[in-house]
């Protein structure tokens, strides 16, 4: 089964009715050897600087630029559901490969990481 993953919901429906994914769970469709979910925006984003030190609570110019030696990533909240949604699809069984959809503009710029 492939997991097919889009950047936003209004372009998972679309993918699904193409795949024949018409079964609705939550969070995600499935049908004819898919599962068809998606991104809500950003699910991750880089930590705040207070995250690194506390002193950075409140900024100054002697501590600029801020650059640390291993970045640190939060869950927004609001993300915190899909993206917990989509690590449990891609550790589901069934599934033996992972496609993520993107808009054309921005393949030129990513970069893929196992």
């Amino acid at each position: 089964m492939k997991l097919v993953i889009a950047e936003k919901p209004s372009v998972a429906m679309s993918l699904a009715a193409v795949l024949g994914a018409t079964k609705r769970k939550d969070g995600y469709l499935e049908g004819s050897g898919y599962l068809v979910s998606w991104c809500v925006g950003h699910l991750l984003e880089l930590a705040q600087p207070e995250a690194y030190k506390e002193k950075y609570t409140k900024w100054r110019y002697e501590d600029l630029p801020i650059l640390p030696e291993n970045w640190k990533y939060e869950v927004p909240k609001d993300k915190k559901t899909q993206l917990a949604l989509l690590c449990r699809l891609m550790k589901d069984k069934r599934v033996d490969s992972v496609v993520y959809i993107l808009r054309a503009e921005y393949v030129e710029n990513c970069e893929y990481k196992e």
